[in-house]
């Protein structure tokens, strides 16, 4: 009986174990490929130290664990963890990839085209298409005020974050910047998912200058056996798509699975089957975002004019000339996460859309495109728009409700108030849930120095 029962427990606990190590392995594409991926990203586009991403960006959970090699000249990093290893490699003008599914050698046999665009100097030209600012600021402004929170919040971790870079734009004017030691003016920063509203301008330009519907089917060929062919645009950008969909980041979720083992994020968001018809159920979804990215790609039938949508007739527009979308391994920006911006871009980005949709004098977007951009999705609350979170919905019940943003994992957050003209840009690293920063409080003190 005893031996029954010793046998019982021991096959239990084998098949628990077996269980456990199955898992443990469908994890590790996702633990090493945030390791390889973001430190990739961090040392090769954003010039930051390997040891300093370790030791704060990739602290945390398994990731800690991983052990990373970085070849500066072949310009890969590799992550490993128990027996999983991950390689993203980077590419000019397309920034950093993970290795899945191709190998190194066909990757980086696709060059990035040649963009026509001039090759300017930002310190030759006065702001917002360059970097030289007047001497004299917005009369009226407390800068010593400004600059006290400026310090505190990069400088002594105020408000219970931990930023690199601080940017306050008033009247179309920077009056506030500030910068954590090592991180300065020309430094890259990630967006994570802040790209969903560069996909959103994106989405405008393609409207105004390349005749497209957003309202249209989207026209996959793999929805047109079902529901998902009534699927469109709008419905993506405002996450209404119906389309299933995972978008937790703490575990093995539909988000870290494609960011992190797939080489065609669109696709693999595609794939899909639908939960709710579309239109009719609001559900945030990173998925969606790169859905409407291949979409792009496949109207303008290029990936040449597609790359030139992004580096010209977006950021060469807007002053934001060292910015780059990163792009998956099938070569489809990644608009859910991968925009790698200065702090000065980042509020050029605001700008644009303070200015609705002019920028220097020039219309990028359509008339009428920031109005739709801030009109609340159906479901959502009056917390989201298309590709931009929204202030009807009173998360930050001390600031206008006709404030609107972009959010990122991790901290990173554009706030932009366009009756105060005001624009407020941080970036950094503050995880949930242990620090959290407490923007409300920071967003009060920015807006009453101000005004």
């Amino acid at each position: 009986m005893k031996k029954k029962i010793l046998v019982s427990l021991l096959a239990v606990f084998l098949t628990a174990l077996a269980g456990a190590a199955f898992y443990l392995n469908s994890l590790l594409p996702i633990i090493t490929g945030y390791a390889a991926k973001n430190l990739a990203s961090a040392v090769f586009v954003s010039g930051r130290s390997q040891a300093g991403v370790e030791a704060l960006d990739l602290n945390f959970s398994f990731i800690r664990y991983t052990r990373n090699r970085v070849d500066t000249a072949g310009k890969t990093v590799v992550s490993r963890f128990l027996w999983g290893s991950s390689t993203a490699i980077y590419r000019e003008g397309l920034g950093c990839t993970l290795l899945r599914g191709d190998t190194e050698t066909e990757l980086r046999g696709f060059s990035y085209p040649a963009s026509a665009a001039k090759a300017v100097s930002r310190d030759t030209l006065d702001w917002p298409m360059g970097n030289r600012l007047a001497d004299t600021l917005v009369p009226g402004i407390d800068t010593k005020k400004l600059n006290e929170i400026a310090v505190g919040l990069v400088d002594k971790g105020a408000y219970n974050g931990h930023a690199f870079a601080f940017v306050v734009l008033y009247r179309g004017v920077p009056v506030a910047e500030r910068y954590q030691q090592g991180i300065g003016p020309d430094t890259r920063l990630l967006s994570w998912s802040m790209a969903k509203s560069f996909t959103n301008a994106l989405t405008g330009i393609m409207v105004k200058d390349h005749g497209w519907d957003i309202n249209q089917p989207a026209g996959l060929p793999e929805w047109q056996n079902d529901d998902r062919r009534s699927i469109t645009p709008n419905h993506l950008l405002q996450m209404q798509s119906g389309l299933e969909w995972n978008e937790d980041y703490g575990n093995r979720s539909d988000v870290t699975l494609m960011l992190h083992d797939e080489a065609d994020f669109a696709a693999f968001a595609a794939s899909k089957p639908l939960a709710h018809q579309p239109g009719t159920h609001w559900y945030y979804s990173s998925g969606s975002t790169n859905v409407v990215c291949r979409l792009i790609r496949n109207a303008l039938n290029s990936d040449e004019a597609c790359y030139r949508l992004v580096r010209e007739e977006l950021f060469a527009r807007t002053g934001m000339n060292s910015a780059v979308f990163e792009t998956d391994a099938s070569g489809t920006p990644v608009g859910s996460s991968y925009v790698y911006a200065t702090a000065r871009d980042f509020a050029r980005f605001a700008l644009l859309y303070l200015q609705d949709g002019v920028f220097a004098g020039e219309r990028i977007l359509p008339e009428g495109w920031v109005n739709y951009t801030t009109t609340p999705a159906s479901g959502s609350k009056g917390g989201y728009g298309s590709s931009f979170w929204l202030n009807r919905g009173k998360e930050f019940s001390n600031l206008p409700e006709t404030m609107f943003y972009c959010k990122g994992h991790d901290g990173q957050r554009i706030f932009m108030l366009p009756e105060q003209q005001i624009a407020v840009v941080v970036l950094g690293y503050s995880p949930k849930p242990d620090n959290i920063m407490d923007f409300g409080r920071l967003m009060d003190d920015v807006v009453r120095t101000i005004l």
